[in-house]
């Protein structure tokens, strides 16, 4: 099989995600490659829910699965959407709670909507199924270990951001990162990958460094610089996690100061997803800061 890079250079939604998960079809004579159904159901799940139209994303999840049954990452899609909704409606994702360590480890823990909650457990007990099985089939399977690096991803996103239960979400991470450097050492151009193993980097290297010690005992490793290059890669990348990691990135940019290159940022990311007001609101914070200046 070619890159995954080039295989998503003919897919419709390009210009919107950037990035490449599939291998080309067809031959030299084939005027229009048809992408598989599934592939254009889950870029418009992802889309949807960047842009907040969570019905929408979760009518195309289920279309994906329905094209593929043994693909864990529909699966992977609707647990996401789910928790997107859940930092919409808990107002998790802003600047503010990323604005400092102090205010990062002085926040609250959240309370999931029970149902919610059952749907992102459900969604995801049905990717790690899917996904272990087609490793029991082949170890080497780079869906399945794809979906695992994201399933272990999005509960240490539950954990951390939602429930602040630090310890889980650092197990959740380490095992993130264990099945991205499976992953990425076969398949290097699994760039959102990347989202996982820098989200972790990032925020273990803002801690002490005797915090930072103990955990590297545990194998975590914390470098911060390192975390910011690979949520780079995923953002300038990636595909389905690529705006994830652009929303990351700005709120790091405003973190550190540097209001052109976040007001660059969360512009492209309201022009790419207009119905999501969070881009609005925090242009509207760096023309109108607060007096702490958060």
């Amino acid at each position: 099989m070619t890159s995954r890079n080039a295989a998503w250079k003919w897919k419709l939604t390009a210009c919107l995600l950037m990035a490449a998960v599939a291998p080309p079809r067809g031959t030299a004579q084939t005027a229009v490659v048809q992408e598989p159904a599934v592939e254009v159901a889950l870029d418009r799940a992802y889309h949807a829910m960047y842009n907040l139209n969570f019905a929408e994303a979760f009518r195309e999840a289920d279309a994906a699965k329905a094209a593929a049954k043994d693909d864990p990452m529909p699966w992977v899609a609707q647990s996401c959407a789910v928790l997107f909704r859940e930092f919409e409606r808990l107002n998790i994702l802003r600047s503010d709670l990323f604005a400092s360590d102090e205010t990062f480890d002085g926040r609250e823990a959240q309370t999931w909507n029970p149902q919610a909650r059952k749907d992102f457990e459900y969604a995801l007990s049905n990717a790690e199924k899917l996904a272990q099985q087609r490793l029991a089939r082949n170890q080497n399977d780079l869906r399945a270990l794809f979906a695992l690096t994201l399933t272990n991803g999005l509960r240490a996103d539950d954990a951390a951001l939602i429930g602040k239960k630090n310890i889980s979400a650092l197990s959740f991470t380490r095992a993130a990162n264990s099945y991205a450097e499976r992953l990425l050492s076969r398949a290097p151009d699994y760039y959102d990958a990347y989202l996982a193993t820098g989200m972790g980097k990032y925020i273990i290297g803002g801690k002490a460094a005797p915090v930072r010690w103990l955990l590297r005992l545990g194998g975590l490793k914390g470098d911060r610089q390192e975390g910011v290059r690979e949520l780079k890669l995923a953002a300038e990348h990636g595909h389905y996690l690529a705006p994830f990691a652009r929303i990351l990135l700005a709120f790091d940019d405003l973190r550190n100061k540097k209001k052109v290159e976040a007001r660059r940022m969360l512009a492209a990311l309201h022009e790419q997803f207009p119905n999501n007001p969070l881009f609005v609101q925090e242009l509207a914070k760096l023309d109108h800061p607060s007096p702490t200046g958060h």
